[in-house]
């Protein structure tokens, strides 16, 4: 029997103090160890550095690396020095955030193992907010919609994503730097990989938690990350529309959403 492909985890941070430690304790805990995990701390002023350097010592088997990338304040090199330097067979890529399920090295392994994928993501669990299991079904059931209308540019998630390492190498060299930071580049690499003929693929197995803290935006900083779609896509000379309306229905359910999250905290604060 072949042998599962070795997975890599590369985890961005910056500043990321409060939520890095629940990220790393789900990464210990899956039922197929990742190969290695690469922290890649971009610059931070806080206490993420100490966290993950404690963390380290707490788990000396878990293959747990901190890395510093402090030549570029920034996402998009902080990702790269941390997928260049992984050694698996895929690139899991997560957000210091995210909080994986037990078996999510277990099921990206099972995904490349055919050898028919090139990248993959999967829907997320939103862990702080109510019916978190009906949460789920609904962004599983959006982010296929997601994919239906895509065509040829199925999307990825920064959040919940992993690249076969080859298919990295492939289009490291043509990936956007973005210093101006107004795309997604996580959307990007979808994109080029695309454009590289690499196969995408969307797995409903293959679930992560992740915090909503987006929803806590003001108007006009939801309304920029929005518009990070349609840069992304201008940037490559994209028109197609269909790859349009993920961003319509963003903007739609965001006044109601954001209430919510308003409502939740203003709720905690008096139970306290």
């Amino acid at each position: 029997m072949k042998p599962l492909p070795a997975v890599s985890i590369i985890v961005p941070a910056y500043n990321e103090e409060t939520v890095i430690a629940q990220c790393l304790d789900a990464i210990v805990r899956q039922t197929v160890p990742a190969a290695e995990v690469l922290v890649v701390d971009n610059r931070s002023t806080d206490g993420t550095r100490a966290v993950v350097e404690r963390f380290i010592a707490e788990h000396p088997g878990a293959g747990i690396r901190l890395l510093r990338q402090d030549e570029r304040q920034g996402l998009v090199p902080t990702r790269n020095l941390g997928m260049d330097a992984a050694t698996g067979d895929v690139l899991g890529r997560i957000d210091a955030d995210t909080a994986i399920k037990p078996d999510w090295v277990a099921q990206v392994s099972r995904v490349f193992a055919s050898g028919k994928i090139d990248a993959a993501s999967g829907p997320v669990e939103y862990y702080d907010l109510p019916l978190r299991a009906i949460g789920q079904q609904i962004d599983d059931a959006f982010r296929r919609l997601q994919v239906r209308l895509a065509g040829d540019f199925v999307f990825l998630f920064g959040s919940n994503m992993a690249v076969r390492a080859d298919a990295w190498r492939d289009v490291r060299e043509h990936l956007c730097e973005d210093e101006a930071d107004i795309m997604h580049e996580d959307l990007d690499i979808a994109v080029h990989l695309a454009l590289a003929g690499r196969r995408i693929g969307y797995f409903s197995n293959m679930v992560a938690g992740i915090g909503a803290r987006r929803l806590d935006d003001r108007p006009r900083d939801f309304r920029r990350y929005i518009d990070r779609f349609e840069n992304t896509y201008s940037a490559h000379g994209i028109r197609d529309m269909r790859l349009r309306a993920p961003m319509a229905i963003f903007l739609g359910v965001y006044p109601a959403l954001h209430a919510h999250r308003r409502i939740q905290a203003q709720l905690a604060g008096l139970r306290r």
